[in-house]
C-alpha cells in the first residue's frame, strides 16, 4: 500500500529521525520528535494550500512507554507503511 492512499486511523511507521525544523509549536529547533522507526497512527490528513498535491499528515507516535505523543506534522516520505503479515491457509 502506497503512503498516500492511506487515511485516519492507520498505522505508519517513522521512515527516519523527525526532528523539528522551527515550525512546531512549543518545541525547539533541531528537538527529535519522533525516532525512525517509531510506530504512530494517523490523526489527520491534508494537503497544503499553495501546493494542492502536496499531501500533509499529522502522526502521533509513540514514546519508549507506548504513549501517544502530540501529533507532528509529516510529509508522505516521512512515514513508511507497515507490511502486512501473510496468512498463509
Amino acid at each position: 500500500m502506497n503512503v498516500e492512499d492511506l487515511d485516519l486511523g492507520d498505522v505508519v511507521y517513522a521512515a527516519h529521525t523527525i526532528v523539528d525544523d522551527g515550525s512546531m509549536p512549543d518545541s525547539e529547533e533541531g528537538e527529535v520528535l519522533a525516532q525512525e522507526g517509531a510506530r504512530g497512527v494517523i490523526v489527520m490528513k491534508g494537503h497544503v494550500e499553495e501546493d494542492p498535491g502536496l499531501t500533509v499528515f499529522l502522526v502521533r507516535f509513540e514514546d519508549q512507554d507506548l504513549n501517544l505523543g502530540r501529533p507532528i506534522g509529516c510529509w508522505t516520505e516521512d512515514l513508511v507503511v507497515p507490511e502486512k503479515e501473510l496468512v498463509t491457509h
